[in-house]
């Protein structure tokens, strides 16, 4: 006759056994005894909550949150978006509206306080996150190029070959938030370029200043180039983004040169688009310069940030790219 502890030993050595298989056939998952738990999020800066809470993190614990939030107020919208990838408090601070606000504020200065508060109210919400993200503008934290290339036809060798050279050359636009713009037209690469365009830049670095509109996608931009027959050059472009916000393409629509009077401009830093602004496509105030709407080089301008000069694709000479696609 079989003992009970022989029988007991049995059952739970033959349960032992199920399980030992039961580990093959059924994953282990742990995440599936969170279900039905509530997890209490990270506190963001600023809370009301009387609770104390203590943050695991060390950088949140020797970093004060008012220093935190001085720090991300010094950072561009673009570094915030990446910021707020770190963790779960930083994701709830960076979406404190202060930030944004005063992003919106200083891009849309022109537009006014005034207009930007009705265009918040009206199309966005009330969220200045919302608007950033939605309402196109002009980025100014790096330039727009436009690279063109065309086949130039090279000197017959003894009737033998017949060469042909492929020729780049940029058109470069820093923008600023202001109103105001830089050109300008070089075949030295982005990484060179950038270093001479700014509002010091010497008249033998070619860069020429001029003004710019923003009216939903459409920008209307004007310079003059001066010398003995004063020539306007005109651009109408079209911003668009190749993801939600980033407004890193502009079309360019129409590219037209016309001539002006001596008397219509003081100097190149005048408000020239004012001038132009109603002008025709093919009106002219200078006989000896004819309007010319142009019909080559309109590739779309591509966004090149600051960071990202040295790297960009675009610094490639013509023997590794000859066509560049800006999509």
């Amino acid at each position: 006759m079989t003992s009970d502890y022989t029988v007991k030993l049995a059952v739970e050595l033959e349960t032992a056994a199920r399980l030992r298989a039961s580990q093959f056939i059924v994953p282990q998952r742990p995440w599936l005894d969170l279900y039905g738990i509530n997890v209490k999020p990270v506190a963001p800066f600023g809370s009301t909550s009387s609770k104390l809470f203590v943050d695991a993190a060390l950088i949140h614990r020797v970093l004060p949150d008012e220093l935190l939030f001085e720090i991300f107020s010094r950072m561009t919208p673009y570094t915030m978006g990446r910021a707020a990838c770190v963790c779960r408090k930083w994701r709830y601070t960076i979406r404190n509206p202060v930030f944004w606000r005063n992003a919106c504020l200083k891009t849309w200065q022109v537009a006014g306080v005034v207009e930007n508060y009705k265009a918040l109210q009206l199309k966005y919400d009330g969220s200045w996150r919302k608007m950033w993200l939605l309402r196109p503008r002009v980025r100014t934290d790096g330039i727009y190029v436009s690279r063109n290339t065309y086949i130039r036809a090279g000197i017959a060798e003894w009737k033998i070959s017949n060469p042909v050279h492929i020729v780049c050359y940029y058109r470069y636009m820093r923008f600023y938030p202001s109103g105001r713009f830089l050109y300008k037209n070089s075949s030295q690469k982005v990484k060179d370029v950038t270093k001479c365009l700014n509002f010091r830049a010497s008249r033998a670095d070619c860069v020429f200043r001029g003004n710019y509109t923003l009216s939903e996608d459409k920008v209307e931009a004007a310079l003059l180039y001066p010398g003995t027959r004063p020539t306007v050059l005109r651009f109408r472009l079209r911003l668009r983004g190749t993801t939600q916000g980033a407004n890193n393409r502009m079309d360019l629509l129409a590219l037209l040169t016309s001539g002006v009077n001596d008397s219509e401009v003081d100097g190149p830093d005048e408000d020239i688009l004012g001038v132009v602004e109603r002008w025709q496509d093919d009106e002219t105030h200078n006989p000896d310069v004819p309007a010319i709407s142009h019909k080559r080089g309109l590739t779309p301008f591509v966004f090149v940030p600051f960071e990202e000069v040295e790297t960009s694709v675009l610094n490639l000479p013509v023997e590794r790219m000859d066509f560049y696609v800006p999509g």
